[in-house]
């Protein structure tokens, strides 16, 4: 017999409906299609209880939570939290199938906590409250996540020993409330390790319909993530489900991620997820307590991450850091800011005093001669230090927010009057271009032929051709970054290159790595809130150091960096 590929699409489908209903019914014999009275200990559901927020001001909402009755409450408790509150908990029949699973030992002990989106309540029965599921379940960066750890879990913990290790922590939803889970997780891999998502809401509602990009593009992160979808789900304006989750799986498999799936044919409703429940949390919580992990062998994009490096924190008490500068030996200096000084790690990597300063210290780099340069930014001058340690002038009339120094020329930023410029050696004249945004971080390419520009109010990055004496031409913005949910602007900073002619941005989602025709390719996680500079240094040129929230950071990875004052480098041939 000859299967056609609808038929044999159509057999995979039910073979997996199949598979979840045999494994619900001999995890849960207290299905009502067998009429039978539990055979477990049962769990016990408090609530509801209500819970007003302040990260979601004026918002109400209600909570309950589901007590194993194998909860010690001397022994820290993993955890599951749930949206759309006891309604989706008991749509799925969660809390018999986790009497069932705990009681196997199937799973560990979980405390459930299941918990309704915010309203803003009406003032009179006539009215309607404001409603806010869409806003925090579709909606992308860290604001849930961040109701869910510094409010309701605080919260519930103090009534109830909740672990924080967030490889004892799941999050789930159906819908909207999925794609809050997997966001929740992806924002906080620190808090959330396990997500089950069923019927995830993965379109284009509030920017969810970017996510696999993201999953592509972005460093992995130690996420387990078990997806359930129908063939009838919803098809809408926004997007359509079925095709979304298919993408979302396609992408968490291309970028290495622990993730399973159960395609069935139901339509957008729990009884696809009913099914397939028990299947789902013994799948999430296997080989547990083993941590969820990166799998970066598995990784299909660049291979910048290298295994079991970090960044590492170089701390230096009482200073606010700001540009770093790498000599020809790969050296690393920095200024600071706060104490009006220039630091240098010595061989072990401590940080030590180079040169204090009397005035406050603006771009930095070193020179073709090996002299290290430096913007007073209260005269308005760049400087050099000499081998005698004393400062000479070079440029007036300039306050460089950042410098990038080749053999043609000393190129800096201003952007308190949005220019951009280059001091040339051949005239010893300043050239100034002016941008519409504020021009900030400055690198030139591997090959010194083109001068790429991060701004501090864009979107995108600009791309200038080096002239033969030095001058830019040809500008046009060029590189396209990707800009956190719900932020006007990329807020990108400082950039480096690579021997690939690769550029390396801060910004506010991560280190942003576009290729040579200025599309990303790649999204280091960064080590705080903000990075705002970066330098490839270290003897092999293949530690990046970085500055998030004003302080200094190191990580190796699998690139080597450039010096634009030292020769040029060829870069291979752009892939188009």
């Amino acid at each position: 017999m000859i299967f056609s590929p609808f038929f044999l699409k159509k057999w995979q489908l039910n073979m997996s409906f199949f598979k979840g209903l045999i494994l619900l019914l001999t995890l849960v014999p207290t299905s009502p299609l067998f009429g039978q009275k539990a055979n477990y200990p049962t769990g016990k559901i408090e609530g509801p209880f209500v819970w007003k927020s302040t990260i979601y001001p004026g918002t109400e909402r209600n909570y309950w939570v589901y007590v194993p009755a194998q909860y010690d409450a001397n022994k820290p408790s993993c955890s599951m939290v749930v949206q759309d509150g006891l309604g989706r908990a008991e749509g799925w029949r969660l809390p018999q199938v986790l009497d069932s699973l705990i009681a196997l030992k199937a799973i560990p002990v979980i405390i459930g906590i299941f918990v309704d989106h915010g309203k803003v309540p009406a003032d009179a029965p006539d009215q309607f409250p404001r409603y806010n599921r869409s806003f925090e379940y579709d909606g992308l960066g860290d604001r849930y996540a961040r109701f869910l750890l510094e409010e309701l879990l605080p919260e519930v913990g103090r009534s109830y020993n909740l672990s924080q290790d967030p490889n004892d922590r799941s999050i789930a939803g159906a819908s909207s409330g999925a794609i809050c889970a997997f966001n929740a997780a992806w924002e906080r891999p620190d808090a959330f390790s396990r997500v089950l998502s069923t019927i995830g809401t993965y379109v284009g509602l509030r920017g969810g319909d970017e996510f696999h990009t993201l999953v592509r593009k972005s460093e992995p992160k130690p996420l387990r993530v078990f997806l359930e979808d129908g063939n009838t789900d919803l098809n809408i304006y926004a997007g359509d489900w079925w095709m979304a989750n298919q993408t979302m799986f396609s992408a968490l498999t291309w970028a290495g991620y622990e993730v399973d799936h159960i395609w069935g044919t139901e339509g957008h409703n729990s009884k696809g997820a009913k099914k397939i429940l028990p299947q789902a949390l013994k799948w999430l919580w296997q080989d547990y307590p083993q941590r969820v992990s990166t799998h970066l062998d598995q990784y299909k994009g660049l291979p910048l991450v290298i295994d079991g490096e970090e960044w590492m924190a170089i701390p230096i008490k009482g200073a606010k850091l700001d540009k770093i500068a790498v000599n020809e030996k790969g050296d690393v200096f920095f200024t600071d800011l706060l104490g009006k000084a220039i630091y240098r790690l010595d061989e072990r990597g401590k940080a030590v005093l180079f040169k204090q300063l009397t005035f406050r210290p603006g771009g930095l780099s070193f020179q073709q001669n090996g002299e290290l340069c430096v913007a007073n930014l209260d005269k308005k001058q760049i400087l050099k230090l000499d081998e005698k340690g004393k400062f000479r002038k070079v440029v007036t009339k300039i306050a460089a927010a950042d410098l990038a120094i080749s053999t043609k020329g000393i190129y800096f930023s201003d952007p308190s009057t949005h220019r951009l410029g280059v001091y040339t050696y051949t005239d010893q004249a300043v050239h100034e271009v002016t941008l519409a945004e504020n021009p900030i971080g400055l690198s030139l390419s591997a090959d010194q032929t083109f001068l790429q520009v991060s701004t501090e109010n864009g979107v995108q990055g600009y791309s200038y051709k080096i002239k033969q004496d030095g001058t830019l031409d040809f500008g046009q913005t060029y590189i396209h970054y990707h800009v956190p949910y719900g932020q006007p602007t990329a807020s990108t900073r400082g950039i480096t290159m690579d021997t690939e002619n690769r550029s390396y941005t801060a910004s506010k989602m991560g280190i942003q790595v576009a290729d040579q025709l200025g599309r990303i390719n790649f999204i280091f996680s960064q080590p705080g809130q903000q990075t705002t500079e970066l330098q490839f240094g270290g003897k092999a040129f293949n530690t990046l150091y970085s500055i998030c929230d004003g302080q200094l950071y190191a990580r190796k990875v699998n690139a080597q960096g450039v010096l634009s004052w030292l020769p040029a480098v060829k870069p291979p041939q752009p892939r188009m």
